[in-house]
């Protein structure tokens, strides 16, 4: 008789009364670290891949966005820039928010994969009349010349990715607070 790894064979013994049946261990069920206590850090859940977060553009690129997007832990990370496309992952802690802006030129798509939130809108800074709550699987549209805010409402992490067209931030860009992106905006007059 062999193990259900087929590796050695159990000693004559293991059928006897005493000792439990194997299919009482289920071992099947601790694939795929069967042996570890814990599963690797990088990875927490073992049915998604880990995806390295940097930016691949302008080179064809393929990602699973919404596993890239909830892996992401920075403020914001551009994971692609071409030449009239950028997509950016957001990660926004509860009470936070990304901060009053308007593209005067750029039009701009926001999905949220995780979390809740409140949008507001306007034609002026300080009259933002569009309001509409938002969680996992809204979209939202920006247009340029729109100002906007997008508010974690939730206590987790807002998940988000963000498309411009054409590129708003320097290929490469990581944040991992809003005080740096804030103090990177400033730096380049956005």
């Amino acid at each position: 008789m062999y193990n259900v790894y087929g590796a050695f064979p159990l000693p004559y013994w293991v059928n006897s009364q005493m000792y439990p049946p194997l299919s009482m261990y289920n071992l099947y069920r601790m694939y795929p670290y069967g042996n570890w206590i814990n599963p690797p850090p990088y990875n927490s859940n073992p049915s998604k891949g880990f995806i390295r977060l940097k930016d691949y553009g302008p080179n064809p690129f393929v990602v699973n966005i919404e596993e890239a997007t909830i892996q992401n832990n920075n403020f914001r990370t551009a994971l692609w820039t071409g030449k009239h496309l950028q997509v950016t992952l957001m990660s926004i802690e509860p009470g936070e928010d990304i901060g009053l802006e308007i593209h005067p030129t750029v039009d701009q798509f926001i999905r949220i994969e995780e979390g809740e939130g409140l949008v507001r809108m306007g034609d002026r800074k300080d009259r933002l009349d569009f309001k509409k709550r938002v969680s996992d699987d809204f979209a939202i549209m920006i247009p340029a010349g729109k100002w906007h805010n997008i508010i974690n409402t939730g206590k987790k992490p807002l998940k988000l990715y963000s498309i411009y067209a054409p590129p708003e931030h320097p290929r490469g860009t990581v944040h991992e607070t809003k005080a740096i992106a804030e103090a990177a905006e400033q730096k380049h007059h956005h």
